[in-house]
């Protein structure tokens, strides 16, 4: 079953060349065969720092595999204390193009 992972993060303004840096790095698009079917990071308010997560996984596994990758767990140990937000992951059972 597709996984859908979506939210928002906040940064310090200062910090958001460093983070999407460190975000570039663990990119499982980057990854061939990683299940990431798409995964995107974009600053939605500037001001704030705030960005938007939007990631789609192929499967459980695919999104757990990454997310226990030494990169990842890594960026974890690096950010966590300096970002807060709200991350939700969604089952997603009926993908369908928008205009049908």
């Amino acid at each position: 079953m597709m996984i859908i992972v979506s939210g928002h993060i906040d940064i310090a303004p200062a910090d958001v060349s460093a983070f999407l840096a460190d975000i570039e790095k663990i990119n499982p698009g980057n990854k061939p065969d990683s299940g990431c079917l798409s995964y995107a990071v974009a600053i939605i308010a500037p001001d704030i720092a705030r960005l938007l997560i939007a990631e789609r996984w192929q499967d459980q596994p695919s999104l757990s595999a990454h997310l226990t990758r030494k990169e990842t767990l890594a960026f974890i140990g690096k950010w966590s204390g300096r970002m807060q937000g709200d991350i939700l992951k969604y089952d997603a059972t009926n993908e369908r193009p928008l205009m049908a």
